[in-house]
């Protein structure tokens, strides 16, 4: 099954590296112009030159999610560049150390809920506010994560925005449902990403245990998580809303 977003825009938030930047890769192969926003700068140029010199029209927004009027201004900007907006895929994720409740720090989940959470709300208003006046349709595809449909100790924060994003998508899709605007989420499971290869430096007892605990026997490829976004984003998924696709290698049938 060969996918085309020729004349589609799509606005990537978190993309310059990881399983965002896979998708801004497959998506500009795909035929469409791809705006990317990252909050680290110098990453953000690297990547999107990466892309140009390939032959893609790409914009590189620097973006802090968490900070709601930087995610106006990089909506406006997509516009700006492109015309309009088809496509979004809200990638951002960031993780607080390894604690349990009753140990972790309280500065730790304030970040991480505003980044992961406050952070896909600011991207989900602004998004959906031009799609709606667009008066076009599109989609718009969230990244929770296994841990927004498992329990996982020791991951508190990260839990509690990743399953609160669910529950935005849930509530988006049935807001803009009339608007032929679809909102679904992916939930990756551990992924070739250099997040997990941090926390398999940091925590490697922690890690390997959940890579023992994965049904399919290893971790996911960035390209695999990819693929799904460009699959919800598609036609081929246009009756497909408020879902939430697991992507964890079996881990929630355990």
């Amino acid at each position: 099954m060969e996918l085309s977003f020729k004349n589609k825009t799509v606005l990537i938030t978190g993309g310059a590296s990881g399983i965002g930047f896979e998708t801004a890769k497959m998506f500009t192969q795909s035929g469409a112009d791809v705006a990317i926003t990252d909050i680290n700068a110098e990453l953000l140029n690297n990547s999107t030159e990466t892309l140009k010199l390939s032959g893609y029209n790409v914009l590189a927004i620097q973006c802090d999610i968490s900070v709601e009027q930087e995610v106006e201004n990089a909506v406006k900007q997509t516009v700006e560049k492109f015309g309009k907006l088809n496509i979004a895929y809200n990638n951002v994720g960031i993780q607080a150390p390894v604690a349990n409740i009753t140990e972790a720090c309280g500065a730790d989940f304030d970040h991480v809920i505003a980044v992961n959470l406050k952070g896909m709300w600011n991207s989900l208003k602004y998004e959906l506010r031009q799609m709606k006046v667009q008066g076009k349709g599109g989609a718009v595809i969230n990244c929770s994560s296994q841990c927004g449909l498992l329990a996982q100790p020791g991951l508190g924060a990260y839990s509690a925005s990743k399953h609160g994003v669910i529950g935005l998508t849930k509530v988006a899709a049935l807001e803009v449902a009339k608007d032929n605007i679809r909102v679904n989420a992916i939930c990756p499971g551990t992924t070739d990403t250099q997040m997990v290869r941090t926390a398999i430096k940091d925590y490697p007892a922690h890690m390997q245990k959940v890579i023992d605990g994965i049904p399919l026997g290893r971790i996911a490829n960035v390209q695999e998580i990819a693929s799904a976004v460009l699959y919800l984003a598609s036609d081929y998924a246009g009756f497909v809303t408020g879902e939430v696709m697991a992507l964890d290698g079996g881990c929630i049938l355990v």
